[in-house]
């Protein structure tokens, strides 16, 4: 009878007749560690706690760099429709204190659109920079889990110092360096997060420690997550040719991943269509200030309408085609934007019901993206792939500021903008694979393999 303690890391000198058919890296660990379980939900729940700081930091600018209302003092001088620069400082007053927005605190109200975006821009600036220049290192030395935490420190780091800023420019720098901390935080958590479980609970890690040959890691980790008694097979029997000592270029993971067409046709497809979800996902917001509603109550429904955008991902992803629901949403999102412009802004009511419609499908859309993402790619290129993707998307956003602040005056440039780019580039998955229910590949060759099975399949 067989030693029911046999250890994961067996002897690579054993008789290979008695091991069993090589399994893929997915299986194995699915079976080390099971679907899922309330350990691998504990750290998926912490691990994808980052994104609330993640979240914040994004929409922030909500608040802090919206232009505040105002009142007359002087009612001879003064009133409600005059042109704010034309009135003498002293005839009128802020309805809050000046230290509520940056428009306020450094008396920016006649100042142009680009310096009133300016925050805002360099925040996600940063976060484009700093995706390039950290997103490669969670794929090679670094790791998902250090970059997670060194991403944290420097988002932390230059949140409290924005508090001591002293001018635009000043803060507008500390912004940049907040956006480029938190490039990774996004991705790493996702990654390791959905790492952690088993393809049946995947849309809801020790993956890139065994791929890089860290094995005794991954085993070690794997035996923090699952039961003690259902780690009982041997990862010499993966079907995975691992090189102990490889310790790549922080720039080897892109290489790769633009060197087969097939992948790079894959990359282009999905960062288009990350292009135009960010451009709403990251603008819609930034508009409530230009609709006649209340603009704390517009964000809190907006943030409460993240919430069935993720339960629909969670619940459904097993059964929703990617491609479809991808261009289903897409479609509305765009719909509803352009049908916001042509109200005209004296129906607030509908307004902000066809913004929430709108804000609503680009999240989800969002969320499908990056795990479709996820499953187009193998392991060892995952993170830089979903890092491009994200990139994608804050490209989008780049680009928001400025449409917002040209549509304070014709909403052509807002939400008509946004609604023909979201809806155009969402047609790009037109040419993706379908990855419902497939399995996690670990290397470019076996992505490969199995992308050619299934097309003689098809065929």
């Amino acid at each position: 009878m067989a030693d029911s303690t046999q250890p994961l890391l067996s002897d690579s000198n054993s008789s290979e007749s008695k091991l069993p058919p090589p399994r893929s890296l997915d299986e194995t660990i699915e079976q080390c560690i099971g679907n899922f379980g309330w350990a691998q939900f504990l750290q998926a729940a912490l691990v994808s706690f980052a994104w609330v700081f993640d979240a914040q930091q994004t929409f922030i600018t909500v608040f802090t760099d919206s232009e505040p209302t105002w009142h007359c003092l002087d009612s001879d001088r003064c009133n409600s429709s005059s042109n704010l620069c034309t009135l003498p400082n002293e005839t009128w007053s802020w309805d809050f204190n000046p230290h509520v927005s940056t428009i306020s605190e450094w008396g920016l109200q006649c100042a142009g659109s680009l310096v009133k975006g300016l925050p805002a821009s360099s925040f996600f600036l940063g976060c484009l920079i700093g995706g390039l220049a950290l997103s490669t290192l969670a794929d090679s030395s670094v790791g998902r889990k250090n970059m997670l935490l060194l991403s944290c420190l420097i988002m932390s780091l230059s949140s409290m110092l924005t508090a001591f800023s002293t001018s635009i420019w000043v803060y507008a720098f500390l912004r940049f360096l907040n956006g480029f901390g938190r490039a990774t935080v996004g991705t790493c958590a996702l990654v390791l997060s959905t790492e952690l479980v088993g393809k049946k609970w995947r849309g809801q890690s020790p993956r890139w420690l065994i791929v890089k040959g860290r094995k005794e890691e991954a085993v070690s980790i794997l035996h923090s997550i699952g039961s003690s008694n259902a780690i009982t097979m041997s990862f010499s029997n993966l079907c995975l040719d691992v090189q102990e000592s490889s310790n790549p270029d922080v720039y080897d993971a892109l290489r790769i991943l633009v060197k087969k067409p097939w992948s790079l046709k894959r990359l282009l497809a999905v960062m288009a269509v990350g292009f135009g979800i960010g451009m709403v996902y990251y603008g819609m917001p930034l508009t409530l200030s230009n609709l006649n509603f209340n603009l704390y109550l517009g964000v809190v429904f907006n943030a409460l309408s993240e919430l069935p955008a993720f339960l629909i991902t969670f619940f459904f992803m097993n059964t929703i085609k990617r491609r479809e629901a991808l261009i289903g949403f897409t479609a509305l999102s765009g719909i509803s934007s352009v049908l916001i412009a042509s109200l005209g802004r004296q129906i607030g009511s509908l307004q902000i019901v066809l913004e929430l419609v709108s804000f609503f499908s680009a999240c989800t859309a969002f969320n499908m993206t990056l795990i479709y993402t996820i499953e187009l790619f193998p392991t060892c290129v995952r993170n830089s792939a979903l890092a491009m993707v994200r990139q994608a998307l804050v490209l989008g956003g780049v680009f928001s500021p400025v449409m917002v602040a040209a549509g304070r005056e014709n909403q052509f440039w807002s939400y008509v903008m946004f609604g023909l780019v979201i809806g155009l580039f969402g047609l790009f998955v037109v040419g993706l694979p379908e990855t419902r229910g497939s399995v996690l590949c670990d290397t470019m060759d076996e992505e490969e393999t199995k992308n050619l099975t299934k097309e003689h399949i098809i065929g």
